[in-house]
């Protein structure tokens, strides 16, 4: 890839905002085979796109989008265990976890809290 190609690419990827596969064609003309290079930079791993559905290479999905325009995205720890959650609604949840996958922290946009990291 180029350097101009690259950092055009990249300048995509800083700037763009969700729905992406709707704004990746309709606000920066990409063709389709361009949007797994805009959303790995997006998302800072390497993806892969099945459907409408962007998944990580531990398979995981990361983000999907629907054609009226509504999605989610989500983010993982280190341990696969689903870190962050947000959808074009509005609504957010985020999670932590202890050593051996047990949920020790919870909370979401509605305010619900649930806190056992220092028990």
């Amino acid at each position: 890839m180029n350097k101009k190609y690259q950092r055009y690419i990249e300048y995509i990827a800083n700037d763009i905002k969700p729905p992406y596969y709707e704004n990746m064609g309709d606000a920066y003309g990409l063709k389709k085979e361009e949007y797994e290079l805009v959303l790995s930079k997006v998302f800072n791993e390497p993806v892969g796109i099945l459907g409408s559905a962007v998944y990580n290479t531990n398979g995981n999905i990361v983000y999907s989008e629907n054609r009226i325009g509504y999605w989610y995205k989500r983010e993982y720890d280190n341990n696969g265990n689903k870190s962050y959650y947000e959808n074009s609604n509005g609504q957010w949840s985020k999670w932590e976890y202890d050593n051996n996958g047990n949920e020790i922290y919870y909370e979401d946009g509605d305010g619900l809290i649930r806190d056992n990291r220092y028990e």
